[in-house]
């Protein structure tokens, strides 16, 4: 039985606590799914920031390429933040 027809097996024979609980499922799964993916990246971008920051108070004539790659590190550590936005989406959105 494939997730498709137990939902709709659900739906059919659980009336409207079926649907409550569908949908319940749903916005609890965008939630938690945001809210954990949103941690990852807060906490990767303050260390980065910080060990660039350290870095250029060692080496000052270094800071602006210290300031390129921070950046470049912020971008990809905000991209996971990013994919855990499309998960939930995906799941407030595009299931049934």
């Amino acid at each position: 039985m494939d997730l498709s027809t137990m939902l709709q097996n659900l739906v059919s024979e659980g009336g409207s606590i079926g649907w409550g609980l569908y949908y319940l499922g749903k916005l609890l799964g965008a939630g938690v799914a945001m809210g954990i993916g949103a941690i990852g990246p807060g906490i990767g971008e303050g260390n980065v920031g910080a060990h660039a920051m350290d870095a250029m108070a060692r080496q000052p004539e270094m800071s602006g390429n210290l300031t390129t790659r921070m950046l470049l590190a912020m971008a990809v550590t905000e991209s996971t933040g990013l994919y855990s936005l499309v998960v939930a989406l995906i799941l407030l959105f595009v299931l049934p």
